[in-house]
């Protein structure tokens, strides 16, 4: 079994439980407050910063530099919020972050997988009900967009993880479990 099927496999049920958990059911129906959503965006933006530093390191997996989601992050805050306070982060998410900046190189690998294929996947019906919640077209977005079209960014991540050392396989599936867990306990913080 290559390494992107056991991750899929081992993760899919902290995959739905995440969907379910805090936050996530009113944003999913297009409820959720205008500035909880930002203030989540604020929380994914740091994620994201230490992840995308993380993996420009020596060892680091090398994925496709058009998945990259911090600067389209801060594009959609300073849309939205453009005169907002920069919310504190949660202690979810400070850990998140502090967890990213520890790692050894090559498990980073569970996190681009957890944060980049969600984005390509269900970040796609994410883009529709924000769109329509909170009256968007483009811009507030940018999140959403990616440059390349997503299955081809899809099969690139898929390869990259089929590629690393088989020896290291274990600790990627592990700490992809222990990733959906740290954004369960993200938004039931935020909810």
């Amino acid at each position: 079994m290559t390494l992107s099927q056991q991750l899929r496999s081992a993760t899919k049920a902290l995959h739905t439980q995440a969907e379910r958990a805090g936050l996530m059911p009113r944003l999913l129906r297009g409820e959720l407050p205008l500035e909880r959503y930002v203030l989540l965006l604020r929380q994914l933006l740091a994620i994201y910063e230490a992840l995308e530093s993380a993996l420009r390191q020596p060892g680091a997996p090398e994925f496709d530099p058009g998945m990259a989601r911090a600067a389209a992050l801060r594009a959609d805050i300073a849309w939205l919020a453009p005169q907002g306070p920069a919310d504190p982060l949660t202690h979810p998410a400070r850990e998140y972050v502090a967890r990213l900046q520890t790692l050894p190189p090559v498990q980073l690998a569970a996190h681009a997988y957890v944060r980049y294929l969600g984005d390509l996947a269900g970040g796609q019906v994410l883009a529709r009900i924000v769109g329509r919640a909170y009256g968007l077209q483009q811009e507030g977005l940018a999140f959403y967009r990616f440059e390349a079209d997503a299955p081809t960014l899809v099969l690139g991540l898929r390869e990259v993880l089929d590629a690393l050392p088989e020896a290291e396989q274990p600790a990627i599936v592990a700490e992809a479990q222990a990733a959906f867990g740290r954004h369960i306990d993200l938004f039931e913080a935020l909810a």
